[in-house]
């Protein structure tokens, strides 16, 4: 892996992650990995992988971290990465930053930057309602909805401290209009000498 943008984004279901991601991956010159797109793939195509991981995304859980870090790991040795890279939903636990930590080292490489899109739990649940309605997504049910809310401030919340710690985190107001937000975001990045490609 050579120099690049290496960059996570993280926030709760339904603040814009994949809207944002596919932004800043344009924008950036990176791939998009967001491990949602990866288990929907294989859930649609009912690999073994996705048998398994439909049930927890169904209940509204977490995949767990050995499937989701094999399927990561698989996908960040693809040649469109070692230029850089955006993450979606990867990591999500602390084991998980652990396994991502190294196999960034066993690269000779790290995060650059952890963009954390900040968004109000009523309109998180309203908008992943609405795209309930549009796209017909089983996972988007309220109840399973409010599910998610707490499985990610349970477990991803951590990771906040984690990276903060490490001063690598912008907290940005995910709420807005698509290009305001992505504006947000980019002006944060500039301000750390990342810009676009």
């Amino acid at each position: 892996m050579t120099s690049g943008t290496r960059l996570l984004l993280i926030g709760p279901p339904g603040a814009g992650k994949g809207t944002q991601a596919a932004k800043l991956s344009e924008a950036l010159g990176v791939p998009a990995i967001s491990t949602g797109d990866i288990f929907r793939h294989n859930v649609k195509n009912e690999t073994p992988l996705g048998v398994q991981a439909k049930a927890f995304m169904d209940a509204g859980d977490n995949v767990p971290d050995s499937l989701t870090n094999d399927l990561i790991t698989d996908r960040l040795e693809q040649p469109d990465c070692s230029e850089g890279f955006l993450l979606d939903g990867y990591p999500r636990t602390t084991d998980q930053v652990r396994h991502l930590d190294g196999f960034l080292a066993e690269h000779g490489t790290s995060l650059d930057v952890v963009v954390q899109l900040v968004a109000d739990a009523d309109v998180v649940v309203e908008r992943l309602r609405k795209r309930a309605l549009e796209q017909g997504r089983s996972d988007d049910d309220e109840s399973v909805v409010r599910h998610r809310l707490e499985v990610y401030e349970e477990q991803t919340a951590p990771l906040i401290d984690v990276y903060g710690g490490r001063e690598l985190v912008v907290a940005i107001d995910g709420l807005g209009e698509i290009t305001e937000v992505t504006r947000r975001i980019m002006d944060q990045l500039a301000a750390r000498g990342i810009s676009g490609s």
